[in-house]
């Protein structure tokens, strides 16, 4: 039998991202597992594409600047 103070729980692998857009300087919140390609607020280029886990983040238009949780 497996004592309680043994089991481990399980933490999550996600996080969320402050990104800054090289193009137009906004800064935009994103998730580090996104399903769909995430778009800059104000110059709408696309930041982020999905790639079936972890979402790929576009060096050459995006920055990121801190990881939030």
């Amino acid at each position: 039998m497996v004592k309680k103070r043994k089991i481990l729980i399980p933490q999550p692998h996600s996080k969320f991202l402050k990104v800054v857009c090289k193009i137009c300087g906004a800064e935009n919140i994103l998730f580090s597992h996104a399903t769909f390609p995430a778009r800059c607020k104000v110059c709408g280029t696309v930041l982020v594409q999905p790639t079936g886990g972890k979402a790929k983040i576009l060096r050459e238009r995006a920055e990121i600047v801190a990881e939030l949780g």
